[in-house]
């Protein structure tokens, strides 16, 4: 906690650091909330004489090039803040903006080496790990699709890929065949099953890659990480006011952000179920999500983006699983773990709902079906 108050006081020019306190439930970045007193908020709106900000020690590990994360992220929420500048919502959204330090830098090295940075922390607002009902699936859609539809003109040369390969599937094919054949990893009834459920779904690694390759998909800028809880509520009234955790931000394909989010937003039960066998994909859920997503960014589909999305709802649930085995074969050297045997309880979860998508994969493509209808008309 030293090192964490020794960096938040580099972002602050006047007043004093009162608390610094560990913040969320982050599997990369450690991160801490820290309140400030006695001097001028940066926050548009605030207490007077106190504010809040987050800080993070970011993971090297992970991003061995922070220094590009921090150019995406200004570069992004900058474009945002300019877009709707122009064109006015008519209610509250956000992107946390990035702090400074008092030498005018968007980030300090300590003595250890560490990489810390500051954000905007964004009152009165609060994140829900599950999704609680349809009305706040509607706005989880709702909030990617407006950032989709607000970066959609922000070329995509002006990003730095800050993790190559990030949601390649046959790269992460790649790395588990790797650590299968290492002798990290010990015999279970559960490894059987992962290993079986990989084996027979190999034909699938390859949809929306080879989609790319032949010029039917094109990148865009993405999130890259549209879980639930990166979606900010408002507390008085429950609508999407921020999305968060943008360090994955890079070109992509859409689709790798629709499913990753109907992937955590239409599964009621949660990503860290023991009882993995009890997960479910909820079509309810999944209708809302996508009509909120397409009531922001129905007009920047084209007809192939629509042929692919439920391929890409059924492959990324699918791709989740298969890094998280991969880690626990690994012997869990990239997310974060609360024990030995947490990456795989997460990578049973993720191929249950990929299961549970299977099964109903021609309501699901109904569901596809009508609300691009609704879209177009």
């Amino acid at each position: 906690m030293k090192q964490a108050l020794a960096a938040a006081q580099q972002f602050i020019c006047h007043g004093q650091v009162r608390d610094v306190r560990e913040y969320g439930r982050g599997r990369i970045h450690d991160t801490f909330v820290v309140t400030v007193s006695g001097g001028p908020s940066p926050q548009p709106a605030g207490p007077p004489g106190r504010y809040r900000f987050i800080l993070q020690r970011l993971n090297r590990r992970v991003f061995p090039r922070p220094e590009l994360i921090m150019g995406n992220l200004r570069l992004v929420t900058e474009h945002v803040r300019q877009r709707l500048q122009r064109e006015p919502l008519g209610r509250r959204f956000e992107l946390p903006r990035v702090l400074l330090t008092r030498e005018g830098r968007d980030h300090f090295l300590d003595p250890q080496g560490s990489f810390w940075r500051a954000l905007s922390f964004i009152e009165g607002a609060h994140s829900l790990e599950l999704v609680r009902d349809a009305g706040h699936a509607r706005e989880v859609g709702w909030a990617l699709g407006l950032f989709h539809r607000l970066l959609s003109d922000l070329p995509i040369h002006l990003l730095a890929d800050t993790l190559p390969g990030f949601h390649i599937t046959p790269r992460y094919l790649k790395q588990y065949e790797a650590a299968l054949a290492g002798d990290g990893w010990r015999e279970s009834p559960e490894v059987a099953f992962c290993m079986r459920f990989v084996e027979e779904r190999r034909g699938l690694v390859h949809v929306l890659e080879e989609a790319k390759a032949r010029g039917r998909l094109a990148l865009r800028p993405i999130h890259g990480d549209p879980k639930v809880n990166n979606v900010l509520l408002d507390v008085p009234t429950g609508q999407a006011v921020a999305l968060v955790d943008l360090d994955t931000v890079k070109p992509g394909l859409v689709h790798y952000d629709i499913g990753d989010c109907l992937r955590s937003g239409a599964n009621p039960l949660g990503e860290d179920m023991e009882n993995w066998e009890e997960v479910r994909f909820d079509p309810h859920l999944a209708r809302a999500l996508l009509a909120g997503y397409l009531s922001q960014a129905g007009d920047i589909l084209t007809d192939l983006d629509y042929v692919y999305l439920y391929d890409a709802i059924q492959l990324i649930p699918f791709e989740l699983g298969l890094r998280y085995f991969t880690d626990y074969l690994q012997g869990n050297v990239y997310f974060k773990v609360a024990h030995p045997e947490h990456n795989l309880q997460r990578a049973l979860v993720q191929f249950r709902l990929t299961q549970s998508i299977e099964a109903q994969a021609e309501t699901i493509r109904q569901i596809i079906r009508d609300l691009r209808g609704r879209a177009r008309t």
